[in-house]
């Protein structure tokens, strides 16, 4: 008798695991540049445009950090770590690097990856250069052969919920009490993106990204989130209305 599993599982073919992310590999778009974070080279720079606005980390499970000596420290605590690649941001505009983000869970096995860790800057926020850092690792991942990409925050961050709908990543629920973080219970708001959704993200990022899709003042025609929209499979209901 065949099994409902053997009827309904879909076979995975012509798939081999990918590899993790490279360590000296740099991500470059139009608008950014992204370089595997070391503390040597980036932490100072980056240290001035966190400094002065603590609520950056508020949810966060590490900083504000006081001074630049203690997030050189951390940087390079984290650089060292072999479960996370973070990269700085540079945002092309400027000339200078305004903020960081991190693949993390990367489990080529599963075809599974995690961008995580996202910090940008004040300086950085709300820019062409902030989308399209999260665009070119988006594109490395399925590029690669991930076959899932996930974006998790903390349930009370809206801004993070809203950003990852924006990025058209379908919302997958909520984790109960998933975590203490800096004393404080977590709930977890899950949400991904599949290999199957990348060719329509991909173009939909394309065309938001597109210099024609800004006026003279920088002002966009087209919002992301309604390009991507057609591709989510289901949105936050948190965020409707």
């Amino acid at each position: 008798m065949t099994s409902v599993y053997e009827v309904n599982a879909k076979p995975v073919v012509n798939w081999t695991p990918p590899p993790v992310p490279d360590a000296v590999q740099v991500l470059t778009g139009r608008y950014c540049r992204l370089e595997p974070l070391v503390a040597e080279h980036h932490a100072a720079l980056l240290y001035q445009f966190f400094a002065g606005h603590d609520h950056v980390w508020d949810y966060m499970p590490y900083g504000p950090f006081s001074s630049s000596s203690k997030y050189h420290r951390w940087v390079r605590e984290t650089e060292a770590d072999p479960d996370v690649q973070f990269y700085a941001v540079k945002n092309c505009d400027t000339g200078a690097f305004e903020g960081v983000a991190s693949y993390l869970r990367i489990a080529p096995q599963a075809g599974s990856i995690e961008v995580g860790h996202i910090n940008f800057s004040p300086a950085l926020q709300r820019t062409r250069a902030a989308t399209e850092a999260i665009y070119l690792m988006m594109a490395w991942a399925f590029e690669t052969g991930y076959r899932r990409f996930e974006w998790k925050c903390d349930a009370l961050n809206t801004g993070s919920r809203r950003a990852a709908q924006r990025f058209g990543l379908s919302y997958e629920g909520i984790f109960r009490q998933a975590t203490v973080v800096k004393g404080r219970n977590r709930d977890t708001a899950w949400f991904a993106a599949i290999d199957s959704e990348w060719p329509a993200l991909k173009e939909a990022f394309g065309a938001w990204l597109a210099p024609s899709n800004f006026d003279a003042t920088g002002r966009q025609v087209e919002s992301l989130r309604d390009l991507t929209q057609l591709v989510r499979v289901a949105d936050d209901p948190a965020l409707t209305g």
